[in-house]
């Protein structure tokens, strides 16, 4: 299995690779988050299409799909409503220079490459370790999960692209829907399907250290969510650009889905 991994990790390194140099040519480093959800879909598809994988039957073909659907959409999500270098990268590329190029390639780029084969461990284990062949509690358990994270997510980025596309809100903040009760549902939602993919990997048969991996990575997914590219960066300096956000931040969870406080 360690071959296999090896052999995704160079797909996904390519893959940033190529883009890397696309992003030289059109001086734009953001395209790197329209292929962060396909990141995992390559890697995926490298473990799927090897001689030794066994995807006889819809549970075992069901991982495979379900990262397929998770990262078309995003990608799709994100490249419609892409306009331009995000700031966070123009702000970058000012403090660094002439360097930019050459670092944007190992703290962008290959950075996103190495956490994608990191935290996609659990589709590794999903779809090449030995597990029973027929549906089990923790299938079930884990497409529910996934299903949960899913509905969220992409809910709440069409909450959002509605509320933005009518000018008349323009410096007002979305506190309706899924956005009244936590004020970040795709967050909330990406956490949770990782979660999903988690459940279905233990369905694995490959010792406690595969599980312990699997949770790991889980987990570090959930950390960046919440504490580094997330939460906790979107909302940096959100409150100085926005006054009604503040209002916002004293009445709305964070993260977890929870009535708004009077």
């Amino acid at each position: 299995m360690l071959e296999a991994w090896l052999v995704g990790v160079a797909w996904v390194f390519a893959m940033m690779t190529v883009l890397w140099l696309v992003s030289l040519r059109i001086e734009d480093v953001s395209i790197i988050d329209i292929a962060w959800g396909p990141a995992f879909a390559v890697a995926a598809w490298s473990y799927a299409l090897r001689g030794d994988a066994v995807l006889d039957s819809p549970v075992r073909l069901l991982p495979l799909v379900l990262v397929t659907v998770w990262a078309l959409r995003l990608a799709l999500h994100i490249g419609l409503r892409h306009q331009g270098e995000d700031r966070r990268y123009q702000k970058m590329r000012k403090a660094v220079g002439a360097t930019f190029r050459w670092r944007s390639l190992v703290t962008v780029f290959f950075l996103q490459a190495a956490l994608a084969s990191v935290i996609g461990l659990p589709l590794l284990f999903a779809l090449l370790a030995p597990r029973p062949d027929t549906w089990t509690a923790l299938d079930v358990a884990g497409l529910l999960i996934w299903l949960v994270g899913f509905s969220f997510e992409a809910l709440g980025d069409w909450q959002l692209t509605r509320f933005r596309a009518d000018s008349s809100n323009r410096g007002k903040v979305l506190n309706t829907g899924l956005w009244r009760y936590t004020r970040h549902p795709n967050y909330f939602g990406d956490a949770c399907l990782w979660w999903g993919f988690g459940v279905l990997a233990l369905n694995a048969q490959g010792g406690l250290m595969l599980h312990v991996a699997t949770v790991f990575s889980v987990l570090l997914m959930t950390f960046f969510l919440l504490r580094v590219s997330g939460v906790t960066l979107l909302e940096r300096d959100i409150s100085e650009r926005r006054p009604a956000y503040r209002e916002y931040i004293e009445r709305t969870s964070a993260f977890i889905p929870w009535p708004p406080k009077a």
